[in-house]
């Protein structure tokens, strides 16, 4: 039967008048997916369905909000029962004290926990604390990094033209919206990323003024940019002689890099990290852990941090049987995603060299990103921009639609590997790919 997305271009057509851009977020509308996304109607294991019936390989899941891939059975049996006693009491419940032990039990600095719905949430809440506790105003974030859509730290996070971005020395803050707080950025400093120079320059022109230093521990909002060898370990040692938190963003690499993440992985010690995504297995759930004296300021809203769904009690239900298939068996899960990205992504990179494609994968762990470009790396944001061809990844990524293949048409966006997916995906998807390369090749921009 010949591809066809017609359900989804009537349903897309529905929507005008009634959705903004199809859908509640604009990653999922035709900005990424050209003239109209394609609507979903359910998932299994690897696997996506469309409304025309379509089958695909999923690689985006649901932005890496899935490590488990979809409809895993202990999931879906963990949802049903919470669901069976009540969706939700907005009080103290054993299942909260359950999951925030078993975080306790993965993650190094978790002295204490609390439970947000998304990783937006837990920032704005880590962000809040690192100023209530240390006293002082300004928050240094860096290039490129995406930490939730809250007016502090939305700037220099979307691809723009390099003469737009100003010197690596002093860069320019360039807002990422309209509609922001006039003076929401004017504690915020902004600094190139794996430049530790620039770093120290930044904490030197700012004395006793910054409150935290906010990182991810891989640059996840420009395709997949890994730190440099001993980047984040030096950037922690500066924060703590100066007397500024360390905020370690893992709402995109939490439960994916290794139990205990980037910070596990890289051997960190932050006083805060913030997880989302992955934690829920597809529900809405975050958190926020740290050093108790650090997180002890929330007590009696000391700090404030409400939230009448924190803690939701179905998400914790899905959260607890998620971390358990996770650590299973001394954490194969993480040894199965690490094995497949590695077989998929030398696999993409040898289909490259082959075709003569100027084309590259980035990978840490089961994360990764194919970045068309002539170069042999990209290191930061700044190369991004100059050198990422996206215009030619979205219409690859289009191009494997029609031979089953289900990615996100974003370059600045990741692939990612679940405990789903397996051999075989990778060997079709390295079928896809061949085809897609030539369909994209031989048809004119």
């Amino acid at each position: 039967m010949p591809f066809t997305t017609e359900k989804s271009r009537q349903l897309y057509e529905s929507t005008l008048g009634v959705l903004v851009e199809a859908s509640s977020s604009s990653s999922r509308g035709p900005a990424n997916f050209g003239k109209y996304p394609i609507f979903m109607e359910r998932g299994r294991g690897s696997r996506i369905y469309d409304v025309d019936g379509n089958e695909y390989i999923d690689w985006m899941m649901a932005f890496g909000a899935l490590p488990l891939g979809h409809t895993h059975p202990e999931i879906v049996e963990a949802i049903t029962e919470a669901a069976s006693m009540g969706a939700h009491f907005a009080t103290a419940t054993p299942i909260e004290l359950e999951v925030a032990e078993m975080l306790q039990s993965m993650v190094r600095n978790a002295e204490r926990v609390r439970f947000a719905n998304t990783g937006t949430e837990a920032v704005m809440a880590a962000i809040r604390l690192a100023r209530g506790v240390t006293g002082r105003p300004k928050i240094l974030k860096f290039e490129g990094h995406y930490h939730g859509w809250h007016d502090d730290l939305l700037v220099s996070s979307n691809v723009l033209p390099p003469s737009a971005l100003g010197l690596r020395s002093d860069p320019i803050k360039i807002p990422d919206s309209s509609g922001l707080n006039r003076t929401a950025l004017d504690d915020t400093i902004v600094v190139p990323w794996n430049d530790l120079p620039a770093l120290q320059r930044a904490v030197e022109n700012h004395p006793g003024q910054i409150a935290a230093i906010i990182s991810e521990g891989v640059m996840a909002n420009m395709g997949v940019i890994p730190p440099a060898t001993g980047y984040l370990k030096s950037l922690q040692e500066l924060a703590r002689t100066q007397g500024i938190l360390f905020i370690l963003d893992e709402t995109v690499t939490g439960f994916r890099i290794a139990p205990g993440g980037c910070q596990e992985y890289h051997n960190l010690l932050p006083d805060l990290v913030t997880f989302g995504k992955a934690l829920g297995c597809g529900l809405p759930v975050a958190a926020l852990v740290g050093r108790a004296q650090v997180m002890d300021a929330l007590e009696w809203g000391g700090v404030l941090h409400y939230g009448t769904h924190n803690g939701s009690r179905i998400g914790m239900y899905a959260a607890r049987a998620n971390l358990r298939v996770l650590t299973r068996d001394n954490n194969a899960a993480f040894t199965h995603t690490w094995r497949i990205a590695e077989r998929l992504c030398d696999g993409l990179s040898s289909l490259f060299r082959h075709k003569g494609v100027p084309a590259i994968v980035q990978r840490v762990g089961p994360m990764f990103q194919v970045m068309f470009t002539e170069q042999p790396a990209i290191h930061d944001y700044r190369e991004f921009c100059r050198f990422v061809d996206r215009a030619a990844f979205q219409k690859f990524v289009l191009s494997l639609f029609p031979f089953g293949v289900y990615a996100s048409p974003s370059a600045a966006l990741h692939s990612i590997v679940t405990l789903a997916h397996s051999d075989q995906d990778v060997d079709l998807t390295l079928e896809a790919a061949e085809k897609a390369l030539k369909t994209a090749t031989d048809s004119p921009r």
